[in-house]
């Protein structure tokens, strides 16, 4: 301690040690990461210069903790996971140590996002609405979205968490079924924005037709079947397409509609009606 104060008394070691301090804090370095799962594809970095202009900024690529045997010299270059051996769907966390004053990028960062790849081996559906699927080959862990055709379209009724893996899986869903024919299905979408569907099954409701009421209304309109009130899903359009309302109930609340012509979705049907004072 008594050699290091004299020693910074001296001019030129008083220098050293500066220059030493200064260098520490110059090449402090910062962390950047990013998790994902192995889907076959590699990762793009984009590397820029340090602040001083002197070498790239990245020192250095781990894959998982092991240190990435490439070259990162250059203003871009590839994480190439097949160096790692990983298994398709394996869990990855790639950190990049940079200098301060200089940020990389992960270019490409949706190859590490799972893919939908599951079949979907069965599906089946009670008359009582209960639907039930096993699937094998799911990569990535995505929700299932339980769809349901009626209006002409496909209609989402709720999701189910998938489990992944490359094992069966088994799900099951409770569905709220319309009168007449039922058509489902389950789908995936990944980060693609595609959606991936399974094959339709279709059920017969023992429900009995709804219907609704009155077909002019001023506060409410009203669904019954067998003279009493009932719920079904519905959707209110506008006469230009515009979706207005939708819920799951007894009746709509139409005293916030300006008068005029709707179309009103409900059951399985779609139905005009008129907005009045």
């Amino acid at each position: 301690m008594i050699l290091l104060i004299f020693a910074l008394n001296m001019p030129y070691f008083r220098f050293l040690f500066i220059l030493f301090l200064s260098s520490k804090l110059w090449c402090q370095e910062e962390l950047l990461s990013i998790p994902g799962k192995y889907q076959g594809g590699n990762l793009l970095v984009s590397n820029p210069p340090q602040s001083d202009g002197f070498g790239y900024c990245i020192t250095k690529v781990t894959v998982n903790g092991d240190i990435l045997p490439a070259t990162i010299q250059s203003s871009v270059f590839e994480v190439n996971f097949k160096l790692f051996n990983l298994k398709i769907g394996e869990d990855i966390f790639i950190i990049l140590e940079h200098a301060a004053g200089c940020i990389p990028t992960f270019m490409n960062p949706e190859v590490l996002l799972p893919k939908s790849t599951f079949i979907c081996e069965k599906i089946s559906c009670t008359n009582s609405g209960m639907l039930t699927w096993t699937t094998v080959n799911e990569n990535g862990v995505l929700d299932f979205i339980i769809e349901q055709y009626r209006w002409g379209k496909w209609v989402e009724m709720g999701y189910v968490k998938g489990n992944g893996g490359a094992k069966q899986n088994s799900y099951a869903f409770q569905t709220t079924l319309h009168s007449g024919k039922n058509t489902l299905r389950i789908s995936q979408r990944d980060n693609s924005k595609k959606l991936k569907s399974s094959k339709t099954v279709s059920v017969e409701s023992k429900l009995t037709k709804v219907i609704k009421t009155p077909s002019r209304a001023r506060d409410f309109i009203y669904f019954k079947s067998n003279g009493l009130l009932v719920k079904t899903k519905f959707e209110v359009f506008d006469a230009y397409g515009n979706l207005l309302k939708q819920g799951y109930g007894q009746e709509v609340n139409c005293s916030n509609l300006l008068n005029g012509i709707y179309y009103l979705n409900f059951d399985n049907q779609t139905e005009k009606f008129y907005k009045i004072d």
